[in-house]
């Protein structure tokens, strides 16, 4: 007798069809994690390269914070990760550029 082919979000035919689904909802949604996490985690790795320590941090905080706000929003697609990172490279560039203003501010005073 051959052994069942396991198929991720297939039923075998003494399977409850409901388990199926779920296994499937289940199997979308681990992927979409993974899809964050490479994302998130090449974003901070190249903040952390580029610009420090400091700067990743914030940075991981902002898209923590973005990725909330997206959260909001209906539409689950791969392109919503890009999005999220793309909303905190703005912050980070708002930030960098309100430092270096500040920076040239002072050299003026001085």
């Amino acid at each position: 007798m051959k052994a069942p082919l396991l198929v991720p979000g297939i039923a075998e035919a003494d399977e409850n069809p409901m388990n199926t689904k779920e296994s499937f909802s289940n199997s979308i949604c681990k992927e979409q994690m993974q899809i964050a996490e490479r994302e998130f985690s090449a974003f901070i790795s190249a903040v952390k390269e580029l610009l420090g320590p400091d700067q990743a941090q914030l940075s991981a905080m902002d898209w923590l914070d973005e990725l909330e706000l997206m959260d909001s929003q209906p539409g689950s697609t791969n392109r919503r990760w890009r999005a999220v990172t793309i909303a905190a490279s703005a912050r980070l560039a708002n930030r960098l550029n309100a430092g270096q203003h500040d920076r040239s501010f002072a050299e003026d005073v001085v």
